[in-house]
């Protein structure tokens, strides 16, 4: 039995209005016996309703109802959305009156899983309703509303269709090997289908290395031996004092974390403590914080102090991050340089100074330029890329066997397997326990 659900869908807080969500098979019918107005019962989908939430004989709120009749709605099922007063007392009033009433509260998410579940949504664009309002530049907007529209969707589709047939063509050719009008399945006619999804595959996933970060961010860690600059650069890029900066080694003992955004590129950035031999327990673990941040980390800050000699510390450093991509940065030129590295940014994080050549080079190290080029031919997080590249080695293994005249019935097992891996991330083959934590990410009304 389908339940009636209701949840504040804006942030909580004192505000002009708030709206609260309700959904289920009788919605409308239990909003409008407590609404003073209009009878909900009776008017037309889509249209939007003055009156009053009553609660025994008293008016908690003056309202308007915007009424939605499945399956012509977000989620499929017939819904009504409350516009409060958006006090927190009397948004909170109205949900408990609405709870007295035939509602329970919904679970986070839970409106976008009912509308995933009625068909109204795929998995990718379900993902994409959380893109689109964490976005933080431009290019994420664009990028997530492209997977709301169902670009995403469509690309696997293409994938899925090209597999669905192959894998209908083998099994007519096993059930049905009487009929001479149909398509003999081989090796070597799987082999140029097979390598032309490969390419394509392959391509994709090089893409979604740029979309990923224009969507979600790169995480960015700010390394560096003790009093560097490195507290003093995370202030000056975030234009705060997040960091407590002093000119005594070893100030910071743990990572500090803010973010920011940069042109159409955000920065998830994580100050570390200074990398050196230190016997303080305290210093110790900031320390092993430290190189494990540096080992998760996307993009990687080396500043290095252009004013004194380079010491063996930071040869180590610059050992450690070599094969990570990585910028040089020479901090502390206001102090007058006693060492040159041809691809550093020399900058003063102290006066502000070489922060536009850093931002260029961040914009060509993370190649975000070339994602409005990419057409929507990339995915979105992730998830999509890890089920992308098992559907990927899936097909890898089929070739293989192909090239090894392996019998086709034996090759369709691993074609299969990369057919569910891309059903996975549409939604089309996921397992319910997926469904479940993917959508208790999401914020309640959502």
């Amino acid at each position: 039995m389908v339940e009636n659900i209701t949840a504040i869908a804006t942030p909580y807080g004192v505000g002009a209005i708030s709206l609260i969500r309700c959904s289920g098979p009788d919605a409308i019918k239990l909003v409008n016996n407590i609404f003073k107005g209009k009878d909900l019962t009776k008017v037309k989908t889509h249209t939007i309703h003055h009156g009053y939430i009553m609660d025994n004989g008293e008016i908690v709120d003056d309202v308007l109802c915007s009424v939605f009749i499945g399956p012509k709605s977000f989620d499929g099922e017939n819904m009504v959305e409350i516009s409060t007063h958006g006090g927190v007392y009397v948004t909170n009033l109205v949900l408990q009156t609405l709870l007295k009433n035939g509602f329970r509260l919904a679970e986070r998410g839970e409106f976008s899983k009912r509308a995933f579940l009625n068909h109204k949504l795929d998995l990718t664009q379900a993902e994409s309703i959380m893109d689109v309002i964490s976005s933080t530049n431009k290019l994420a907007l664009k990028g997530s509303q492209s997977s709301l529209r169902k670009s995403t969707y469509n690309l696997i589709k293409k994938f899925r269709d090209k597999i669905l047939d192959i894998l209908a063509k083998i099994e007519v050719n096993i059930d049905y090997p009487e009929y001479d009008d149909a398509v003999t399945v081989t090796n070597e006619y799987l082999l140029p289908v097979i390598d032309e999804m490969l390419i394509d595959m392959k391509e994709i996933l090089k893409n979604s290395e740029i979309s990923t970060i224009v969507i979600h961010g790169i995480k960015t860690c700010i390394v560096g031996k003790p009093n560097v600059g490195k507290s003093s650069l995370l202030n000056t890029l975030l234009d705060e004092d997040k960091a407590i900066v002093s000119s005594v080694a070893g100030t910071t003992r743990d990572t500090v974390e803010g973010s920011f955004t940069l042109g159409n590129v955000t920065l998830h950035l994580i100050d570390t403590a200074g990398i050196h031999e230190s016997n303080d327990l305290v210093e110790s673990i900031g320390i092993k914080k430290s190189e494990a941040a540096i080992a998760s980390a996307d993009l990687i800050f080396l500043v290095l102090d252009s004013s004194n000699e380079l010491g063996q510390e930071d040869y180590e450093l610059l050992k450690l991050t070599e094969n990570k991509k990585r910028i040089i940065i020479a901090n502390k030129i206001d102090l007058l340089p006693k060492w040159k590295i041809e691809d550093a940014i020399y900058i003063s994080a102290k006066n502000k100074e070489g922060l536009k050549e850093l931002e260029n080079r961040i914009i060509e190290i993370t190649n975000i330029n070339s994602f409005e080029s990419l057409n929507g031919n990339y995915l979105n997080n992730t998830r999509q890329i890890s089920l992308m590249e098992k559907a990927y080695n899936s097909l890898l293994n089929a070739k293989e066997a192909c090239n090894n005249m392996i019998d086709v019935d034996l090759i369709e097992i691993d074609i299969k397997n990369a057919f569910d891996s891309l059903g996975e991330i549409t939604g089309e083959t996921s397992p319910e326990e997926l469904i479940t934590a993917l959508f208790t990410k999401f914020c309640l009304g959502k």
